[in-house]
This record gives C-alpha cells, sequence and structure tokens, in this order.
C-alpha cells in the first residue's frame, strides 16, 4: 500500500513537473516573441502611424492570438508589386519570429495568381491558405459561394482571433471587396489607382507654354478631357520646341513623345481595357462605385442580375461609346507613342516614362511610381526635387459627371471555403498582420499602395508629400472615391476577361475593325453568360435580356448612348486643381 502511494505521489509530481516545465517553455516563448517584436519595431517599423506604446500592444496581441497555432505553415500568394515582395521578403520573417506562424508568401503573375485561384475553387484541393487577390473578382466570389464571408467569419467562429485593433472604419474603399448586401468577402492589402502623369517642369516652362498657347489658343495645363489630351500629345511629339535650336518635337536635343502606352496581344492588354479605358471614355452609366445599371465593363445589371453586354441586350461593349474608345486608343497608339509602344506589356511600359523623353500618359498605374527610377535621374532636377506629377484622369466625350472617372486595383486577402478551420485561421491572423497600424505606414512608403486612412492622413507623409508628386493630395481629395475596381457586376471574371485582350489585339494589329472587334467581343460575352444562366449560379446569377433592334436602346436615357459630337478642349493649371482639392494655395 505505502509503495502504490509512493508512486502515485512520485506520478503527481512528476505531472506537476511537466506541468512547469511547459509553463516555462510558453513564458520563455513569449519573452522571445515580445523581445523579437520590439526589435522590429524599433529596426524595421518606423515610421508609423501609432505610438510605440501602442505598436507593442499590437504586437502583444498577435503574439496571444497566435499561440495556439504556433508552429503551424501556411501558403499565401500575391502578384509582382513592390509591396507584395515586401511582405514576402520582410513581413514573413516579422510574423514568424513574432507569431510562430511559418508563411511561404508566393509571388508570382497576376495572371497565375487568377489561374490558381480558379483551380482551387474547381478542384477544391487546396494550392494555397490565402490570397491576395484583385476585388475585382468580388463579382465571381459571390455568386459562385466558396469565398470565406469575413463579416461573418469575424462575428463567429474567427472572433476570437479577430484583432480588437484592426479598425476597418479606418480603411479606405473597403466596399471594393463587399458583396451587394455589404458583407466582406476580401480585406484589401493594397490599392494603386490609375492616375494621369505629366512633366511638370515641361508643362510650366514658359517657352513651351507659350509655343502651346499660340498654336492652340488656349493655356497648356492639366488636360480635363481626351480633347485636350489629344492636343497635347501633337504638340509635343510633333510640335514643342524646348530650345530655340531645337527641331520640332525635340527637347533639349532629344526627341519626345507626347503619349505613353502599351499595345501588345497579350493578357495586361484586356486589363488596359477594363480597368479603366471604357470607363473613363464614358462606357457605362452615372453612379458610384460602378454605374447603374450599365457599369464600365458595359454590362447591365438589374437587380444583381447580369442581362446582358451587347447594345442589343442594353449593354455598350459594342455601342459608341466603347468603339470611340478603342478607335481613340489605337489612333493615339501609332500616332504619339514611342515606336515600341505597341509591342510591349504592362510589365515592360511602366517605367519608360522615367526615361524622360515621355510628355504625358493617360493613366500609369501609381505603383510604377514608387521604382527608384522616377525619383533619380531624368526624373529629378538639380535639386532632387520631382519633375513630375499626377493629377485626375482626364475623361472622354460620352463621359458624364456622376460617373467613376478612373480606376484602383485593390488586391484584397481572400480565403476560400476549402481552407480547412486552423488553416483559415492562422491565414487570418497573417492578414491582419500584414495590414496592420504597425506596419502599414511603412509598407507604403516601400510600395506607395496606401490602404489606411491613417497612413495617407499621417504627419510623416504630411512633411513628405512633395515626394509623392501629387500621390498624397489625391488620396486626401475629395475626388478619390470616383476611381473604384470593376465591382460586383462582372459573374465570372476569369472567363470574361481574356475575351477583351484577344478581340482588342486584333484590332490593334489591324486584322479587324474597332466595331467588327466590339461585336465580337459583346457576342461572347453574351454567350458566356448565357451559359452561366443555363448552368445555375447560387446567387445572383445572369438572367439574359432578349436581344431586340439596338436603336431602342440607344433613344432611351443612359448607356448604351448614341453618338455624341466633338468635345471642346479644356485644361486647368496644376495648382488650381491642388487648391480644389486642398482648400488652400499649394
Amino acid at each position: 500500500m505505502k509503495r502504490l502511494q509512493l508512486l502515485l505521489l512520485l506520478a503527481l509530481v512528476g505531472v506537476g513537473l511537466f506541468s512547469v516545465s511547459i509553463s516555462s517553455a510558453q513564458d520563455d516563448w513569449r519573452a522571445q516573441a515580445l523581445a523579437a517584436a520590439e526589435r522590429w519595431i524599433d529596426e524595421e517599423f518606423q515610421p508609423s502611424t501609432i505610438s510605440r506604446e501602442d505598436q507593442l500592444t499590437e504586437m502583444q496581441w498577435f503574439i496571444d492570438a497566435c499561440e495556439p497555432y504556433r508552429g503551424k505553415e501556411i501558403r499565401s500568394t500575391a502578384e509582382n508589386i513592390r509591396t507584395h515582395v515586401y511582405e514576402s521578403e520582410v513581413l514573413t520573417r516579422a510574423f514568424q519570429e513574432i507569431c510562430g506562424i511559418t508563411v511561404i508568401h508566393d509571388i508570382i503573375g497576376e495572371g497565375d495568381v487568377v489561374e490558381r485561384l480558379q483551380t482551387q475553387m474547381n478542384s477544391g484541393e487546396v494550392i494555397y491558405h490565402i490570397y491576395v487577390n484583385d476585388a475585382d473578382l468580388t463579382g465571381t466570389h459571390l455568386r459562385y459561394g466558396q469565398t470565406v464571408n469575413l463579416t461573418e467569419y469575424m462575428a463567429g467562429e474567427g472572433a476570437a482571433i479577430t484583432s480588437p485593433y484592426l479598425d476597418l472604419a479606418d480603411w479606405m474603399n473597403l466596399e471594393f471587396g463587399e458583396d451587394y448586401d455589404g458583407n466582406l468577402l476580401q480585406l484589401p492589402d493594397q490599392q494603386f489607382a490609375n492616375l494621369y502623369w505629366f512633366r511638370y517642369d515641361w508643362f510650366t516652362d514658359p517657352f513651351i507654354m507659350e509655343q502651346f498657347e499660340a498654336i492652340y489658343g488656349y493655356p497648356l495645363g492639366v488636360p480635363e478631357n481626351w480633347a485636350a489630351y489629344d492636343d497635347i500629345a501633337n504638340f509635343f511629339t510633333n510640335e514643342v520646341r524646348g530650345t530655340e535650336t531645337d527641331e520640332p518635337g525635340y527637347i533639349n536635343g532629344v526627341k519626345v513623345y507626347g503619349h505613353m502606352d502599351y499595345g501588345k496581344k497579350d493578357v495586361s492588354l484586356g486589363w488596359r481595357f477594363t480597368d479603366a479605358w471604357m470607363s473613363i471614355a464614358g462606357v457605362g452609366d452615372v453612379g458610384l462605385p460602378n454605374g447603374i445599371p450599365v457599369d464600365e465593363w458595359g454590362i447591365r445589371v438589374e437587380d444583381c442580375h447580369p442581362v446582358g453586354a451587347s447594345v442589343s441586350r442594353g449593354g455598350e461593349v459594342n455601342g459608341p461609346a466603347a468603339v470611340y474608345a478603342l478607335q481613340t486608343y489605337i489612333d493615339w497608339l501609332y500616332a504619339y507613342a514611342p515606336p515600341q509602344a505597341a509591342s510591349i506589356t504592362w510589365s515592360e511600359s511602366g517605367t519608360i516614362p522615367a526615361e524622360g523623353y515621355s510628355a504625358q500618359m493617360m493613366f500609369q498605374y501609381i505603383t510604377w511610381l514608387s521604382d527608384p527610377l522616377f525619383h533619380s535621374g531624368e526624373m529629378v532636377d538639380k535639386n532632387g526635387d520631382l519633375v513630375w506629377r499626377v493629377a485626375p484622369t482626364p475623361h472622354g466625350r460620352y463621359w458624364d459627371e456622376g460617373m467613376k472617372i478612373g480606376y484602383q486595383d485593390a488586391g484584397s486577402w481572400t480565403i476560400l471555403t476549402s481552407v480547412e478551420a486552423s488553416d483559415r485561421d492562422a491565414a487570418w491572423l497573417w492578414a491582419q498582420f500584414a495590414t496592420s497600424k504597425t506596419v502599414d505606414l511603412k509598407k507604403f512608403i516601400i510600395g506607395g499602395t496606401p490602404v489606411r486612412r491613417s497612413t495617407v492622413f499621417s504627419d510623416y507623409l504630411t512633411e513628405h508629400a512633395a515626394e509623392y508628386g501629387g500621390l498624397v493630395e489625391f488620396y486626401r481629395s475629395p475626388i478619390e472615391n470616383q476611381w473604384t475596381d470593376s465591382g460586383p457586376n462582372v459573374p465570372d471574371y476569369p472567363r470574361l476577361a481574356p475575351l477583351w485582350w484577344e478581340n482588342i489585339g486584333s484590332a490593334i494589329t489591324g486584322e479587324v475593325t474597332s466595331q467588327q472587334a466590339l461585336d465580337t467581343l459583346a457576342e461572347q460575352m453574351d454567350a458566356v453568360m448565357a451559359r452561366l444562366e443555363r448552368a445555375g449560379m447560387p446567387t445572383c446569377a445572369p438572367i439574359m435580356n432578349e436581344p431586340q433592334d439596338a436603336q431602342i436602346w440607344l433613344d432611351a436615357p443612359g448607356s448604351p448612348k448614341p453618338e455624341r459630337p466633338e468635345e471642346e478642349p479644356v485644361t486647368v493649371p496644376y495648382e488650381t486643381m491642388l487648391e480644389q482639392w486642398t482648400g488652400s494655395d499649394s
């Protein structure tokens, strides 16, 4: 009996020692994690929009919340821009040291992100636990029902691992990732607008300004419409003289061009049109964020159901505004852009303006502007100040007040329902860490892709606004919300998007006319949506209109719109535009 009691006592002592050992190990890990957080805060995550004390408080929450998932490995992916490279190379290391969760954050092409997402949706096999996937696919996600509803998740099973410091009210354009009912399906991780880019130093040079006004009869300035952009493009390509001795079309002995774009038959060509070219031409209806009932893709949607893309079904893909958009694009590409423009892609074109011979760009993806090439060499003057600026995108003659003006890409954290619960939780912790207030300002400094208001309105950016060429003023302006993503009307982005570049590419090469290319595009889009209607979708499935005489729709109010006459060119001084944004002289 005594021997049994002794054995029981030894067993209890062993359990106690084991418990003490576990507790001690946990305490050691917590201490190491907190020390790592302090080191990352002091050495990497400065400046920040919150105090060091608040940064430590936020990181302490992550340490506690991550503990049950310590030792896990998750896989995420994102497209190849500087913001995501920073996440992959820096933030994953910080997250592993602070949270104990290993993240493999693959940086791949945007098309590859969509392809792997689609494969996972179709097969149910988990390729990645979380994607940074453009909110352009929100319409796809809401209709297929394979995306975790983050609103429900944060209120339910994910409540304990949803940070009290997440502060969704601090997000700009959170609606980009929402369904028609306001449920959050995708949380923006970064966003970048398409803005007008121009050589401020040339536009304010008295000798150049005098030449332009003598020829065109109005001042050289930021173009408000395509008519003015066209004049400016022609002027710099064919008429400008930078000095008395320069030939026409030359500045300081260098051949310059009044327009920059890209036109190779490639997947990125489709983005050029669906991302904004159509909307700034005036395709679509008044209404934010995407036009009601016709959006910038030219798709008519009624009560969340797509009903047609072609004019005969009430859409605008092959209407006068769309043909005007495509033909203008082609005309400018060959008349005013550098010779190589028609044979290059998005990835090849982004930094070409930094080479110093482009006067303006209709809309530039601002993620390129974080590249060092735009902050050195030909892009700065003798004092080190930027010679370029960004401004609102000029709009075409079919654009009406109250429409969106341009596009914002919102790469957004997206979790598919095929991901198991524990992996889902760990992935959600990673997404919150990568967008936390502790790191967000530093991530903007690296990549120039803000999502938080606190970052945009930070004291740091107030002090350093001149280093961003108008970008800070844009994001603080009252019109920033007129730059939106593709929105929820597109019912199946992976199936519809390729149709754009394939057909538009044929028009650029001259195989077909602009009207023929868009007629084919509209017909193919209607065919895809008709198949989706027959197949059935869990929600908001297409219900296609029957075709009728196109003139019936053209005579009706709104989009599709009948032919419009040419417009008078309008420009505005850059300083006046800034004053309108900020309410004071700048």
